[in-house]
């Protein structure tokens, strides 16, 4: 499957960092360095605007090795880009961790995985099948 990406300005084309990689390494496309103080969060731009095709979407994930070192992350984890979205992608990113975090330009800051969705029609029903789960919520199936 061959999907068109664009840069946005000077920014850099998602790519994979091993052969058998699943996700795609997204790019911060940075005038100014971003410094995110402890529990602030910003939107930084990624540099381009794909082309997602229909009955697919990509999602854009955090990247686990600055998860556990640095504490970074995304909100709206995962992010989703529709068929039809046609903007610069741009990544929430989070600082949990104990101490300042700067994002410089070109720093590698989420991935992006390409997933095929359903495309399910809802229609109302008056009842749903009973199930031994139920309505168990949070915490209902144990540790």
């Amino acid at each position: 499957m061959k999907i068109g990406v664009k840069k946005f300005g000077d920014g850099i084309i998602p790519c994979k960092m091993s052969d058998n990689a699943v996700g795609f390494d997204i790019f911060a496309r940075l005038d100014n360095s971003i410094e995110l103080a402890v529990g602030e969060r910003a939107i930084v731009p990624a540099g381009f605007v794909i082309e997602v095709p229909q009955g697919f979407e990509a999602q854009i994930r955090p990247r686990s090795g600055l998860a556990i070192k640095y504490g970074l992350t995304m909100l709206n984890s995962p992010g989703t880009i529709d068929p039809d979205y046609r903007g610069e992608i741009k990544v929430i990113l989070a600082n949990l961790g104990d101490e300042p975090i700067t994002i410089e330009n070109g720093d590698r800051i989420a991935q992006m995985v390409i997933c095929p969705v359903a495309e399910p029609e809802l229609i109302e029903v008056d009842e749903v099948t009973e199930t031994e789960r139920g309505n168990g919520g949070f915490g209902s199936t144990g540790k």
